[in-house]
Formats: structure tokens, sequence, C-alpha cells
């Protein structure tokens, strides 16, 4: 399994970017994938997960709102689109995978891609 994770930057507090990940390797959909994100000097943070069964989102509070996870299910591409980002949204974002929900949820996931840095910042 390879996941290929894009799309960070630095942005002005209250815009908008689009992470990309791209995920090979699985069989079938009975897995999921997710993002998690590590800002400097903090515990890591779950910041959303996307069950490829049935494509339900799940969302911590702390983001819930302004944070979209979706798939292109043609490519299996999941994409996390972060809207109204704030300064605290700063952090390397990894995407990862596993075939259970719940790992992904807590961080247990067997499989993560590289990180991709997001700077909030005016």
């Amino acid at each position: 399994v390879q996941l290929q994770a894009s799309g960070g930057g630095l942005v002005q507090p209250g815009g908008s970017l689009r992470l990309s990940c791209a995920v090979s390797g699985f069989t079938g959909n009975a897995y999921a994938v997710g993002w998690f994100r590590q800002a400097p000097g903090k515990e890591r943070e779950w910041v959303s997960a996307i069950d490829f069964l049935n494509d339900q989102p799940y969302y911590p509070d702390s983001v819930k709102g302004r944070f979209t996870i979706s798939r292109d299910a043609a490519s299996t591409t999941v994409f996390l689109q972060m809207d109204s980002l704030k300064v605290e949204d700063t952090a390397i974002y990894y995407c990862i995978a596993d075939t259970g929900l719940w790992a992904v949820i807590t961080g247990a996931a067997q499989y993560w891609g590289q990180g991709t840095l997001v700077t909030v910042s005016s």
C-alpha cells in the first residue's frame, strides 16, 4: 500500500487549501483513509476519515464545518478541502489508511504517507 500526499503550502488566515492523497495497493473497498496532523511541540491530532465502503465522512469537533473529506472513486484519490483556515491549523498533515475505520480515527493505522506542510499565516 502506498499513500502519496500533496497540496500543502502557505495560506492566509481565512483562506482555503485542498490536500490530495493518492492511494494504491488496496483490493476492493474494505478500507478507510484519513488525515492526521502534527504541529510543532504538540501531539498528533486526528483531522478526518472516510470509509470507502459507504463514503461516510468523520470529523472531530475542531474541524467540523470547515474541513471536508471526499474521494474520487475512479482514481482512489482522497481530498481534504480545508476552508476558513486558522493559524492553529498550521501543521504537517499526514494521509493514513487501514482496513479498519477505528484504526484510522485513533491513529493506529498501518499505513502512513509522507507529510505535507500546511502553514497558515498572515
